[in-house]
């Protein structure tokens, strides 16, 4: 059935949609080979012959629940120019995004909406105060028709994710409408999660998309080290298998049943060279413009499968990576937070019932806020927005300026750090240090007004925005010399090639090498706290959150920790910090964030 410009709000599921199992379409450049000449000429304007069939695929990844759009350096993306320049856009809002997505599939019979995970979880207050519940809502009215499970859809656990695959009311906290909460319209993919009971993948690992005589399979996979960046409770009882393997095991199962033309929807990705989203990643060749865990995993999926649609690192990119047999594959990433949408195109071939991939097409579009709203996207926000008014407008706290989250050392990872330690010292005065992982927050915090509240004030659902999780702030007790190696781990081990970068409280400062390797690059003599060098015999006690307490992102020293006194979550200890050293008449100022000299 054709795409039409608004939905139906009364339509369930488009009806093509046949078989249950999982994957996403890979956007990318175009490939150089050619298809046979009556083909090759359907792209010069000429009827397509009825051998060869274009299919659209629109992606995107990693909403995370964003469905205003976001603010600061989160709602913006680079464009670069001709002269080699680069300029910024404003960008996202699902508003928007419903809008862009409707006019891309106008004049498209055959068009496939995917995503690469990690559309709810660390979500904004209007999404993530009510289970995300917005968010699948939004999801179903933008007409997505398959996603894969990415690591953040197992923040609150399995049984959860279910419940938004599947309806019903939250365990805890009820029904928020007078209407029971339907579920997603659209399968999630998670071919290599399995139970630990049943040894099977807790949600379909694959679906196809059948209209007419074209079918295409896809296989959902999230990152094979999702319990490495999710607490312990979220993935409890819960196996993650390795993405290649699941990948290529499911892929021959779709070819047993006749399906020839297979995209993978992966929930890892890669850095590409450049921050601009039409980069041209292939300048230099396939694969040189990219970098990360996702070019050996395309380098060893099977050439069976056709296109691969990423995510998980937030970046966007366009790139062909030769696959095991040598010939060029796409891999696509469309940014994060709705700011971008990929537009892939796949040339069918009903003789073979595959993809012919030398004629594979695929570019990055920006989800600019210059388009009309899509009206029911504006109701559906409305709708949550009234309900989460009274929570997320209270002030909570004034500053003087844009609080980026942005750099090595961000400014609001050391705010977070800073209000950690001094709520630390409340509930222990022996606290020492705070140490905060970047990946927990989501966002800073703009001067200017988002809504009515003025500028430089602080509301608690831009706080909320900033720090999603509902993690608590823990103590725990360590030697000078687990102190030293955990700051060491921040780019060694696991975290040796994608370092993860630690943000301190005021009173720790240190010197990070990056021109050397290792855990070298943290120069241990270096380290000072209050202005003293660390005593690897003494015992020192650290605040962090219940995260990185339980070993995560590849800090197994923290998870080594004595003495462990619990708080309360981490949003209130920001908020008290706010509100004991702000007013409206002497807001914050941001840190500097040079409490890390670094050196490249």
């Amino acid at each position: 059935m054709p795409a039409t410009s608004q939905p139906d709000p009364g339509r369930r599921r488009r009806t093509y949609r046949l078989l249950a199992a999982a994957a996403t379409l890979a956007t990318t450049g175009a490939l150089a080979a050619a298809l046979p000449a009556d083909a090759h000429d359907a792209h010069h304007g000429k009827p397509l012959p009825s051998r060869y069939q274009d299919v659209q695929l629109l992606s995107f990844n990693d909403l995370h629940g964003n469905l205003e759009p976001p603010s600061g350096s989160s709602g913006r993306v680079t464009e670069l120019q001709a002269d080699g320049t680069t300029k910024t856009i404003d960008a996202g809002g699902v508003e928007y995004l419903a809008t862009h997505l409707r006019e891309a599939r106008k004049n498209n019979a055959y068009s496939i909406t995917a995503a690469g995970g990690d559309m709810v979880g660390a979500s904004p207050l209007i999404s993530g105060l009510f289970h995300d519940e917005p968010t699948i809502e939004a999801l179903n009215k933008l007409d997505l028709d398959v996603t894969s499970v990415g690591n953040h859809e197992f923040d609150e656990g399995a049984k959860e994710l279910a419940r938004l695959q599947y309806g019903g009311c939250h365990p805890t906290a009820g029904c928020y409408t007078d209407k029971k909460f339907k579920g997603a319209d659209f399968p999630y993919l998670a071919a290599n999660v399995l139970s630990e009971k049943t040894g099977k993948p807790v949600l379909a690992p694959y679906w196809v998309w059948k209209k007419k005589d074209v079918k295409i399979g896809f296989i959902g996979v999230t990152l094979e080290d999702t319990p490495g960046v999710v607490s312990a409770e979220g993935v409890k009882g819960l196996k993650f298998k390795d993405e290649v393997e699941t990948i290529n095991k499911y892929a021959k199962v779709l070819q047993r049943q006749g399906v020839k033309s297979i995209v993978a929807l992966i929930h890892e990705g890669g850095q590409p060279a450049s921050g601009a989203y039409n980069y041209n990643c292939d300048a230099s060749g396939a694969g040189a413009g990219i970098s990360g865990p996702i070019v050996d995993i395309a380098k060893n999926i099977s050439p069976s499968v056709d296109a691969l649609v990423t995510g998980h690192t937030h970046a966007a990119y366009v790139c062909t990576i030769p696959d095991p047999a040598g010939n060029p594959r796409m891999v696509t990433s469309a940014a994060s937070f709705g700011r971008l949408y990929t537009d892939t195109t796949l040339t069918y071939d009903r003789f073979t019932g595959d993809i012919a991939r030398t004629s594979v097409k695929s570019a990055n579009h920006v989800v600019t806020r210059t388009v009309a709203k899509a009206p029911d996207m504006t109701e559906l926000i409305s709708k949550w927005n009234t309900l989460a008014a009274p929570i997320g407008n209270r002030a909570i706290g004034y500053i003087s300026a844009d609080v980026p989250n942005t750099g090595t050392e961000s400014p609001m990872g050391d705010l977070i750090a800073d209000a950690q330690l001094a709520y630390g010292k409340g509930l222990d005065p022996e606290t020492d240090l705070a140490l905060m992982n970047p990946g927990g927050v989501r966002a800073g915090l703009t001067y200017a007004a988002k809504g009515s509240e003025g500028d430089g004030v602080v509301t608690y659902a831009e706080g909320f925005t900033v720090q999603p999780f509902s993690n608590t702030v823990n103590l725990q007790d360590f030697t000078g010399a687990q102190l030293i190696q955990v700051l060491k781990e921040q780019v060694s081990g696991s975290n040796a090639s994608a370092p993860k970068i630690l943000q301190p409280s005021a009173n720790l400062t240190y010197t990070l090498d990056l021109t050397k390797s290792g855990a070298d690059r943290v120069v241990t003599d270096s380290i000072r706290l209050n202005g003293a060098a660390v005593d690897p015999s003494a015992t020192y006690r650290i605040a962090t959150n219940s995260f990185l307490a339980g070993g995560g992102d590849g800090f197994t020293t923290l998870g080594q920790g004595t003495g462990d006194l619990v708080g309360t979550d981490d949003l209130t200890a920001l908020e008290q910090y706010l509100t004991a050293n702000s007013s409206a008449t002497s807001p914050i100022a941001p840190p500097v964030a040079n409490r890390i000299t670094i050196v490249q």
